[in-house]
């Protein structure tokens, strides 16, 4: 369905880099009309400037911590007194730090629950009102596979993609008769900046590099999937295969993966 997104209004938080600024490259190629949030404006601004030069197409973007549930309510505000409506919204900000539970001070354990989950759901707050009005759009959830296998040192995080899951499946019951399209997506490791943040040794993504997806794979599956009715993307399919079978047998999957779950 080439240019399935042409003049599509399409909200990208995280937009700024990795997979978030991909999904606004494939969007903006088929002539969606973008509306990009980050916290960084510059990054942002470079963007703008790479696409409305070589798709001529419309981006708007605002610097935006979804963390600050103040900006949220006014930069959304602002944003749908301007186009109108929402007709894919990408809940992608997010990041983790992988620490022993015992490890992660207090601010961290919040940070990440502020962006991963409270961020995500105010964000989904400002635009359900006129999807349901119109009786269309789609709420596509950056989940992980976390959300799925908890490991070890990655305590917080996983609880946080946890709680998307559940919002998300939530979610998705509400508003089926309305029309709206609810997607999780749940990759692995992905070759971002992410573990900048998340991995500060370095271990993690020594022992698990040959794995990692990258960016530009990942968009294009989410892009391929707006505005239709998916359930979920899992990414790469052998670890969803995992944790489909951490599910059935819980205990033999721990076991037997304990070497590899502490690589971290």
């Amino acid at each position: 369905m080439q240019n399935r997104l042409q003049g599509k209004n399409i909200i990208i938080t995280g937009a700024s880099g990795g997979i978030g600024a991909e999904m606004a490259r494939l969007c903006a190629s088929q002539q969606a009309n973008l509306i990009l949030f980050a916290r960084s404006l510059d990054k942002l601004e470079q963007l703008k400037k790479e696409l409305e030069m070589k798709f001529n197409t419309s981006v708007i973007i605002r610097s935006l911590d979804v963390s600050n549930l103040e900006a949220v309510q006014y930069v959304f505000t602002e944003v749908l007194a301007e186009i109108g409506y929402v007709d894919v919204l990408v809940n992608n900000a997010g990041f983790g730090i992988f620490r022993h539970a015992h490890e992660a001070s207090f601010d961290e354990i919040k940070a990440m629950f502020d962006v991963n989950v409270v961020g995500l759901m105010a964000c989904t707050s400002m635009v359900l009102p006129t999807m349901k009005e119109r009786k269309s759009g789609h709420i596509i959830n950056i989940a992980s596979q976390a959300g799925k296998i908890a490991t070890p040192k990655s305590s917080i995080y996983s609880a946080t993609k946890h709680a998307v899951l559940g919002y998300t499946n939530s979610l998705r019951m509400e508003v089926s008769d309305d029309g709206i399209f609810v997607t999780a997506v749940n990759p692995g490791p992905i070759a971002t900046n992410f573990f900048k943040i998340a991995d500060q040794e370095g271990t993690y993504v020594f022992n698990v590099q040959r794995f990692m997806l990258q960016p530009e794979y990942v968009a294009n599956k989410v892009v391929n999937r707006m505005l239709t009715k998916t359930r979920e993307i899992n990414l790469p399919r052998w670890m969803n295969a995992g944790s489909i079978i951490h599910t059935l047998f819980p205990r033999t999957f721990e076991w037997v993966g304990k070497s590899a779950f502490n690589k971290k």
